[in-house]
Formats: C-alpha cells, sequence, structure tokens
C-alpha cells in the first residue's frame, strides 16, 4: 500500500519561510502532526475493495501492535 510522508517539517519550520522568524514552539499543533501524520492511498478512482484492502492491512497492523 503506497503512503508517504508530504511535511516532514511544518510550513513554518521550512527554509522557504525562515525570514518569518518562527521556531518551532511557535505552531506545537503542526509540528505534531508533522511528527505523526501519514498520508494513505484516498482518491475517487479507487475501486470499493481497494479501499477494503488500506481498511484491513492498517487494521491488521493495528491490531499486532495491541497484541
Amino acid at each position: 500500500i503506497g503512503n508517504s510522508v508530504y511535511y516532514p517539517l511544518p510550513l513554518h519550520m521550512q527554509k522557504c519561510f525562515s525570514n518569518l522568524g518562527y521556531t518551532p514552539s511557535d505552531c506545537p499543533q503542526a509540528l505534531l502532526a508533522s511528527k505523526q501524520a501519514l498520508s494513505l492511498p484516498i482518491y475517487p478512482e479507487l475501486e470499493v475493495n481497494q479501499v477494503e484492502e488500506v481498511v484491513k492491512v492498517i487494521g491488521d497492523f493495528l491490531s499486532e501492535e495491541e497484541g
């Protein structure tokens, strides 16, 4: 299943915005999201069985983590 981390650094910490003078603690929720968010495939062309497979694999993974 394809996945990606699109923003490993929140926008306020990216070099292109460094002139604004933000520190990591200025946007704590953005910083937290950048450390926790994972993008999964979701788009209109996905077939129902493909969505079900993504859900199943994530559910199986989470079940293993709990056990």
